[in-house]
């Protein structure tokens, strides 16, 4: 990925996206496109999908916070069972109808305002 004059590798940028999700806090959820725009790589929303899909070698990236700019479950099927996600969400405290964050923008954190 090219970034400016500065020449990102894949593996680069996924680890780029992981710490970011992993600053995400419990109870609240983040979308690919804010974390996409927080790396300076706004319109790269679907690449970090393909991190967040690689995310599960990293026991440590809490990736059922991030959700499509909708706030739903886009990527629930990458969580072993189709409830894992929701039920992970559930347990911190934020309701999920219809593969759908309930008050979604209650619970957004918005890496751009939230890192200063």
């Amino acid at each position: 990925m090219r970034r400016g004059k500065i020449n990102i590798r894949r593996s680069d940028f996924y680890e780029m996206v992981w710490d970011v999700v992993r600053l995400i806090p419990p109870g609240r959820v983040t979308t690919y496109g804010h974390i996409a725009e927080y790396l300076g790589a706004k319109g790269s929303a679907r690449l970090v999908g393909y991190a967040m899909n690689a995310s599960h070698s990293q026991p440590d990236v809490p990736a059922h916070r991030v959700v499509n700019r909708k706030g739903l479950l886009t990527g629930k099927h990458h969580f072993g069972h189709p409830e894992r996600m929701q039920q992970l969400l559930e347990a911190e405290g934020l309701i999920v109808q219809n593969d759908q964050i309930v008050d979604f923008e209650k619970h957004l954190w918005v890496p751009s305002r939230e890192l200063r």
